[in-house]
């Protein structure tokens, strides 16, 4: 039994609270003294953090010999992507609204991040894209924030020369490459249904998200299933929409998660102006480092705006230069109001510049617009 002003306990968190009320609903909500054995009831306690209490928890009393029912298992979050404000002043509501979806979301899960890039921000924890979907479109309808996504990540667990293990979401806290043994990463049993005819375009698919058969079945002549290890990471990004588009929509796709395997795994850092952006680094596995790498730089001269000072943009992995696309400057003719002369003058003038441009591009920032962001975080 179940008693007013009683010490009760959260069984995960093993938070211990008094309960200020127990009651039932006759319809309506009705204090009583005692729940007992076989009541449905309510219980109010002075809980101000909500991350204390959690959706299917077992509330027990507070002794040692009282076991928390079986079943329960914390849903741990798979993908992770950092949730930014596009404008600044709505960080506080943004706070506030991630708060409101904890309460009914058991699954999600945030903490605040900072980058140099973007500002202040969340990063944050889902199921999978699907989940991110939801939330984020939640966040944009429901409380009316305009908000910048990075691209979605998985959880490595890094193994250091000296032999300690740590795991991170967020591929700006990738340690030294000189410091670390291996990488791991998380990888899927994934099952394709399929029709026998789109078998050839389904493997192909697999096997450029690294893939490994592990399967292949057919419960009937026109039917068969595909049984593939797949790096979570390949899948979380367009994996799903191509399943669809080679099967013209037949295909159907689920996976459950089978642990962490060591790979040939990378930090690719983009650099602005020599500077690292680190709201676009990305691990990735070394043989597709190079083009990956080659794309967001031709992506973002595009659209980075020109510059007094000319502008480099670079893929590297750790010191080492992969690929590089070069903003050209905004150039004056300092040479328009020189009719005449010794061609001395013109080269003075011309020198000038010259050092003025190199001074400028030592003090001088590089402001990435938002649009940039938005449209290389949205690429394949």
């Amino acid at each position: 039994n179940l008693s007013k002003t009683e010490s009760i306990r959260m069984a995960s968190s093993q938070k211990k609270r008094e309960a200020n009320e127990v009651g039932v609903f006759r319809p309506q909500r009705e204090a009583i003294k005692t729940l007992g054995t076989g009541c449905v009831g309510y219980v109010t306690a002075s809980i101000k953090v909500i991350e204390d209490v959690r959706v299917g928890d077992t509330i027990t009393a507070d002794l040692d010999d009282i076991e928390p029912l079986e079943g329960y298992k914390q849903p741990l979050p798979m993908v992770f992507a950092g949730i930014y404000p596009i404008n600044g002043e709505d960080y506080d509501d943004l706070r506030n609204a991630l708060q409101k979806l904890r309460l009914n979301d058991a699954s999600f899960s945030f903490e605040p991040e900072t980058s140099i890039a973007l500002g202040f921000g969340f990063r944050c924890g889902f199921l999978g894209l699907l989940h991110m979907e939801i939330i984020t479109e939640r966040l944009e309808r429901e409380f009316g924030l305009a908000l910048l996504t990075t691209a979605p990540s998985v959880k490595y667990e890094v193994v250091l020369l000296s032999g300690k293990m740590i795991v991170l979401d967020n591929p700006a806290e990738l340690p030294p490459s000189g410091d670390i043994k291996e990488i791991r990463e998380p990888f899927i049993a994934a099952k394709l249904y399929s029709p026998e005819e789109y078998v050839g375009g389904l493997m192909k698919l697999c096997q450029d998200k690294r893939g490994t058969l592990t399967d292949m079945k057919y419960p009937s002549p026109e039917k068969v299933i595909l049984e593939y290890n797949l790096p979570l990471a390949e899948v979380v990004l367009d994996f799903f929409d191509k399943l669809k588009s080679i099967s013209n929509g037949y295909a159907s796709f689920d996976y459950e998660y089978c642990g962490h395997q060591p790979d040939a795994l990378v930090r690719l850092d983009i650099r602005v102006n020599e500077e690292v952006v680190d709201a676009l680094s990305a691990i990735v596995h070394r043989d597709s480092a190079y083009g990956i790498g080659r794309k967001l730089c031709e992506k973002l001269k595009e659209l980075i705006p020109l510059h007094q000072f000319k502008v480099p943009i670079q893929a590297s992995i750790g010191a080492r230069i992969i690929s590089r696309e070069t903003i050209g400057a905004l150039s004056k003719n300092v040479t328009a109001k020189c009719y005449g002369g010794d061609i001395s003058r013109k080269r003075k003038l011309l020198e000038k510049q010259k050092a003025g441009k190199k001074r400028m591009k030592t003090i001088g920032n590089v402001e990435i617009p938002q649009k940039a962001f938005l449209a290389v975080l949205s690429m394949d």
